[in-house]
């Protein structure tokens, strides 16, 4: 008689994309938190070396560039806050959280503006040539949109490896997508995937499939993909640095944009303030 079989059950193949274990992430920058969220203190070179170095050392993680208005849907939605949160670097993308951070007393804080941080970097990618980081573009208004985008990319810098891009619907993904659009990001071997979908549906998404996604590095800089397609105009530099961008894109966009603005805006201050005296208060006397 034949001894009873004691090997382990196994379960049918799953065709599922896998779940990805997450190898050692080199130390991100120092951060302070405004309003709950951990923000760099840093510029574009150190956050792009340490992309560098997360790519280097085969590690995965996604990376923010948070808007005031991010900072603001993560104190109201749980699943914004998670993903935030759950990131692995969060930058200020804005002015006000640059001012926020200088009133704590973080001098050395300064804005990495998500559009300006994908184009150096890419721009430095290019500069690498065949050892460059390759990159992937996923979103844009629609695949036109994202067709002119890596137009525009490949003009303004030649040597720039772009491995792929997709430009997903404004629904949410079928199962059935959501795996198309997995295998399509992997089978690319991208080492950043570009994130522009908006805020907090890109962080969403990142805080989603970073587990899914072999891809050393997600980044979700909103509407990046817009202004470097040429779609929607920037800001003057003048009114960046003085923290007024907002008003120019509502001029520009008022029936998007004015009730993001009407009520993040206010309610940043408000609890911004708060802050900085809970904090005062709770400062060390000195002798």
């Amino acid at each position: 008689m034949s001894p009873p079989d004691r090997s382990p059950h196994r379960d049918p193949p799953c065709h599922r994309a896998p779940i990805l274990t997450p190898s050692p992430l080199p130390p991100p920058p120092p951060r302070a938190e405004i309003l709950g969220i951990p923000l760099a203190i840093s510029d574009y070179e150190q956050v792009m070396d340490w992309m560098d170095a997360t790519i280097a050392a085969g590690g995965r993680g996604y990376l923010t560039a948070a808007a005031v208005n991010l900072v603001m849907s993560a104190r109201e939605d749980p699943a914004a806050r998670a993903a935030v949160l759950g990131a692995t670097l969060a930058v200020p993308d804005g002015m006000p959280l640059v001012w926020a951070l200088r009133a704590l007393g973080h001098a050395r804080a300064t804005r990495i503006y998500g559009p300006d941080l994908m184009a150096l970097y890419c721009a430095r990618a290019a500069a690498a040539g065949a050892t460059g980081a390759s990159i992937y573009l996923y979103g844009g208004r629609d695949q036109n949109a994202l067709e002119l985008l890596e137009r525009r990319l490949r003009e303004r810098f030649p040597d720039l490896e772009i491995a792929g891009g997709h430009s997903p619907p404004f629904r949410t993904l079928t199962p059935a997508e959501e795996e198309r659009a997995i295998a399509e990001i992997d089978s690319s071997g991208a080492a950043v995937v570009w994130v522009g979908t908006g805020q907090p549906k890109q962080e969403i998404w990142m805080h989603r499939m970073r587990p899914r996604l072999s891809a050393p590095l997600l980044v979700g800089v909103g509407a990046a993909f817009d202004f470097h397609a040429g779609l929607v105009p920037q800001a003057p530099l003048w009114m960046q640095r003085n923290g007024l961008e907002w008003t120019y894109r509502l001029a520009r966009e008022p029936r998007r944009l004015w009730r993001r603005y009407a009520r993040y805006n206010p309610r940043f201050v408000a609890g911004f303030a708060r802050q900085y005296l809970r904090e005062r208060r709770s400062a060390p006397k000195p002798n």
